[in-house]
């Protein structure tokens, strides 16, 4: 009988072993499982900053193309951009659901820029600024709004382009009321450079 007893107890300690060993293998695989799952998670596109970062992507191209179509002219001709800046009061609009007004209550109409961003940025929730910047007596650089719609996003995108003013893009030859209206002065008088326009939109998303 005691015989006996020894072998059951021989066998039972054996047992528990295994189930133990087993028991660390379930929770060894567990944990690698885990490990896993986080360390995917991390390089998925749902996490914020790799969203972001698809998003900025997907603005810079958007403006970029938006400029681009603008800066368009064929050749002797002033493209849409150009024009606009020509055709330019010096006064600033916001968007106010139906239109760009200005603070004075004026509507900007035949503006390409405006349109193109109606079109394009409106429809799509991206909310937009347009900046003018020149250069100023001394060689200094002033920037001034065409299109204002608040301050940007940390995500915000910046998209430049420079338009070349010269004095024969105006019909009459005679810039002043230009200069008057817009703010925007002849760089060198001495020649048919008038100045050197960089045009500054800034996309983001609302």
């Amino acid at each position: 009988m005691e015989k006996k007893k020894g072998q059951t107890s021989l066998k039972s300690s054996s047992s528990a072993q295994l189930h133990t060993l087993e028991a660390l293998m379930a929770l060894l695989l567990v944990i690698g499982v885990i490990i896993y799952t986080v360390q995917a998670t991390s390089l998925t596109p749902l996490t914020s900053s790799t969203a972001n970062a698809h998003i900025e992507s997907q603005l810079q191209i958007l403006g970029q193309d938006m400029l681009s179509t603008l800066d368009y002219a064929e050749y002797g001709q002033d493209s849409p951009l150009k024009t606009d800046i020509l055709s330019w009061n010096g006064k600033y609009y916001t968007w106010d659901s139906n239109q760009y007004r200005s603070t004075s209550g004026d509507n900007l109409s035949n503006s390409s820029t405006a349109n193109i961003l109606k079109s394009v940025a409106i429809g799509r929730g991206i909310a937009h600024n347009v900046e003018f910047a020149w250069i100023e007596e001394g060689g200094t650089m002033r920037t001034m709004p065409y299109i204002y719609n608040g301050e940007p996003s940390d995500n915000a995108v910046v998209i430049t382009k420079r338009v070349l003013l010269s004095d024969s893009d105006f019909p009459d030859k005679d810039p002043t009321s230009f200069r008057k209206s817009s703010g925007i002065l002849d760089a060198d008088q001495s020649t048919d450079f008038y100045n050197l326009i960089d045009v500054k939109l800034t996309l983001w998303r609302m």
